[in-house]
């Protein structure tokens, strides 16, 4: 017997659902609540699939919103639904899946694939077999719809499509979707394109059976008409050379050619996706061999989508000059994340995970969809770093015209080529770069602020080059216009400005000394100018200038400018707001810089710090206890709260001691050293380490309950945290001496074991040129601990002789007077062995 609605129900329900639509918020409040209470009834679910399926005299908006309402409550609640109603949702997808309209038969196809994904591809064996059945109806509209559920069923559940749990229902489907490739519909074409799309990155076996097939279907629409079908043969053919390569090798002649012009596409979508292409044969082996003849083409089309389109300088508001005073809005805003303290060798880059990479995204950020622009610049940055130079003579004769012409957007498009090419053409740009690099600066004051932005942008990727001549030629003038830009009146060019300047003083350092009161009142002027979003990267700047001219910055002067306004955003935020962490990652690297200039501010800092720790883990505790009550804390406010205190560790030394001493920070820091979030670890022996060093008459009573929890995070699988922890067992080694005894077995073999992993992954570390190995702070831990304890380590010795060159380091850290005495306490034999291989 079929379900029927209570007339007056169905009235009440629809009522419900034109109120929704209403644009009041009391109403949609209202509709909330009416909501949950229509809930608590499961037949309210049969009075929603009956609006969306039967009621076609309804408009189709309301219909589809209650096929939405109820996707959410299959999301919500799908298990607690009858038996009959599941079954009643589920008969009626399938029966109206070729409903008339193209905006109810996609609402039915998300609703189908909803209550797939709740587990039930399993227990609905009828969905896939009639839905590939439909596939072969005479109506049109049924064949859409059922392909339309079918493209979304694969985009959701690809591996278990490929699965026995189903019996492995892609070796029928895919011969089935190949099939109507050759559809006489763009629709339906692109929809079959679509659905096998989904399986080539998995390289799903069914697929690689037929690859040959797919292939040769994939050549004959290389020319379609429809610009969606021809978007995901590029993306086919985007993904293709990545998984089987093998396969293309054959044609990849006509393939390029083929993406050269697809590059063109005057539809931007298919012309994004076929630039996709370059950035992915950039990475494969081949491409300098089958690419190089092809660049006399490339080249000139690349730089052709790098400049702006009309819509984008719409979305960009090109024409505004000065907006420093609209207030951002919270949207524009992108979530921070905080990386945590790493320790690293004293020669070693600052920061060795990457983090300061972010510079390298491209100037528009703002635009953060991906789109041809950035596309085709990146396509180009991957290039020049495979080809080198060689891909100077295509580009310098386009570069000449673009640079210096008279159509900003043009010349706008010049400047990014030019940024685009500098990490790879470095060394055949040197020559250029006299004449080009004023020519920049100038670019820097033009009248149009896009133009202006992009500039710093550029420059900034050339930074290293302009600090390696002498300072008066390009750096003088460079910052001193940067500095103006920092000031600018838009918006866009702040923050360009100030992040190439965080590039620039990463590069100079210590050089900017001379001009720190200079570069200080800027900083500190903009504090007064900037709106929400930019204070951000102004922090950035800040905190990467203490990186750069270290203890330079503790001069009263520099510390009476720069400490009240930092002090004044510190106090005017509250714990719970996320812009703590960029104020905090920034207060560290100063507190660092200022060393004892830091006193008068370090209290409030500090206690504020420890409040942070003891505020989260109370949090993470009730939420483990009840996580129906409460929700799960953000750790990164212990994170960054963490890492503060050991900067304020590192700078402060020993002053930290009475700080220390009035907290229960070492309580604290026996919960963070065993939280569950690996970041929260790796910043908690990171403190421990600089604790240690700074006032260790606090750490010594804790070291029995420390160095169990330290020995089991001697794991290479966490590279950071295990880098820390070895780092901060090395610098509690140095300060117990002898005592250190009982815990040498607890540790040893962990740290044996790392420096004698086969396949450690060596660190290529920037500013040494040189090749270390992670296992670099292990070896010097052993090195520490055999000082303090030769007797328990020498026996050992077997094991870790070979992997530990690094002795050399050792030697030079601890100097010839500490190496003297360490080394008289070897076995005879040890000292034999060392001579004879080491030479020491």
């Amino acid at each position: 017997m079929d379900w029927q609605p209570d007339e007056q129900g169905l009235q009440q329900v629809l009522q419900l659902l034109k109120d929704s639509q209403s644009p009041n918020t009391a109403t949609q409040r209202i509709v909330q609540d009416k909501l949950k209470q229509l809930n608590q009834f499961p037949d309210f679910n049969n009075y929603l699939i009956f609006v969306l399926t039967r009621l076609k005299s309804e408009d189709e908006p309301t219909r589809s919103l209650s096929g939405l309402i109820l996707k959410n409550n299959v999301k919500a609640h799908y298990q607690s639904f009858p038996p009959p109603v599941a079954d009643f949702i589920k008969q009626e997808c399938l029966n109206n899946i070729g409903d008339a309209s193209s905006l109810i038969r996609a609402t039915i196809g998300i609703l189908i694939t909803t209550i797939a994904s709740k587990g039930e591809l399993q227990m609905w064996p009828e969905l896939l077999p009639q839905l590939c059945n439909l596939l072969n109806s005479e109506d049109y509209n049924t064949c859409e719809g059922a392909f339309g559920a079918l493209q979304k069923i694969c985009e959701d559940s690809s591996e278990l499509l490929d699965s026995d749990a189903l019996n492995r229902p892609l070796n029928i489907m895919i011969p089935k979707f190949l099939q109507f490739f050759k559809h006489c519909s763009p629709k339906i074409r692109s929809h079959a394109i679509a659905c096998v799309n989904q399986f080539i990155m998995d390289r799903a076996q069914a697929l690689m059976d037929n690859i040959d097939t797919f292939i040769e279907h994939l050549f004959a629409l290389a020319v379609d008409d429809d610009p969606e079908v021809r978007k995901n043969v590029c993306r086919a053919l985007v993904m293709l050379l990545e998984v089987r390569i093998d396969r293309l090798i054959p044609h990849m002649h006509s393939i390029i050619q083929y993406m050269l012009q697809r590059t063109q596409d005057h539809d931007e979508n298919v012309a994004l996706e076929a630039c996709e292409f370059w950035l992915t044969l950039a990475e494969q082996p081949i491409c300098k061999e089958v690419l190089a003849s092809h660049l006399v083409q490339l080249i000139p089309t690349l730089v052709n989508g790098m400049k702006y389109s009309e819509i984008d300088i719409i979305l960009l508001k090109g024409d505004v000059e000065e907006d420093e005073a609209v207030p951002d809005s919270e949207q524009d805003i992108k979530p921070r994340f905080h990386k945590s303290r790493t320790v690293t060798l004293p020669h070693e880059a600052e920061r060795p995970d990457g983090s300061e990479d972010a510079e390298d995204d491209d100037d528009d950020d703002a635009l953060s969809d991906w789109n041809l622009r950035k596309c085709s610049a990146a396509a180009l940055d991957v290039l020049a770093n495979v080809f080198r130079e060689e891909l100077l003579p295509h580009l310098l004769p386009l570069l000449k015209g673009l640079l210096f012409h008279p159509e900003w957007v043009v010349k706008e498009s010049g400047i990014l080529v030019l940024g685009a090419i500098a990490e790879g053409c470095m060394q055949g740009m040197v020559p250029y770069l006299p004449e080009l690099i004023p020519h920049l600066i100038r670019c820097l004051s033009d009248k149009k602020a896009l133009v202006r932005s992009i500039a710093c942008w550029t420059l900034s990727r050339y930074a290293h080059w302009v600090v390696s001549q002498p300072p008066d030629m390009h750096l003088k003038p460079l910052m001193t216009e940067l500095l103006k830009r920092i000031l600018d009146g838009n918006k866009r060019v702040q923050e360009a400005a100030c992040s190439a300047f965080a590039t620039l003083e990463e590069e100079a350092c210590t050089e900017l000394v001379p001009y720190l009161s200079y570069i200080l009142d800027t900083l500190v002027f903009a504090f007064g100018k900037y709106q929400h979003k930019n204070l951000l990267i102004l922090y950035d700047a800040i905190g990467t200038l203490a990186d750069s001219v270290g203890h330079h910055l503790n001069q009263p002067e520099y510390i009476q400018k720069l400490m009240p306004p930092l002090i004044q955003k510190w106090n005017e935020l509250k714990d719970e707001d996320k812009d703590l962490f960029p104020l905090l990652e920034c207060l560290s690297s100063v507190a660092t810089a200022l060393q004892s200039g830091f006193l008068p501010y370090c209290e409030p800092v500090y206690q504020r710090c420890v409040t942070l720790v003891q505020k989260t883990l109370a949090q993470a505790m009730m939420y483990t206890q009840h996580p129906e009550q409460y929700e799960a804390p953000d750790k990164d406010f212990m994170i960054v709260a963490l890492d503060l205190l050991s900067g304020l560790a590192e700078g402060l030394g020993g002053h930290v001691e009475q700080l220390v001493a009035r907290s229960n920070i070492m309580t604290l820091l026996f919960q963070c050293m065993q939280d569950s979030m690996p970041e929260v670890r790796q910043s908690s022996f990171a403190l421990l380490g600089d604790l240690t060093k700074a006032c260790f008459i606090h750490v010594k009573p804790c070291i029995a309950e420390f160095m169990p929890i330290l020995g089991t995070n001697l794991n290479p699988e966490f590279i950071s945290v295990c880098n820390n922890a070895t780092w901060a067992i090395g610098e509690i080694c140095m300060q117990m001496g002898a005592e250190m005894q009982p815990y040498v077995q607890m540790v040893l073999n962990n740290l044996v074991e790392i420096i004698n992993r086969p396949n450690t992954p060596k660190t290529l570390l920037e500013n040494t040129g040189r090749l270390t190995s992670p296992s670099a702070i292990p070896a010097i831990t052993i090195g520490r601990l055999g000082y303090v304890c030769p007797q328990e380590v020498a026996p050992m010795l077997q094991q870790f002789i070979r992997p530990w060159w690094i002795l050399h380091g050792f030697k030079d850290q601890v100097g010839e007077e500490n190496w003297q005495q360490f080394s008289e306490q070897f076995p005879p034999l040890l000292k034999e062995r060392l001579a004879a291989f080491y030479g020491v």
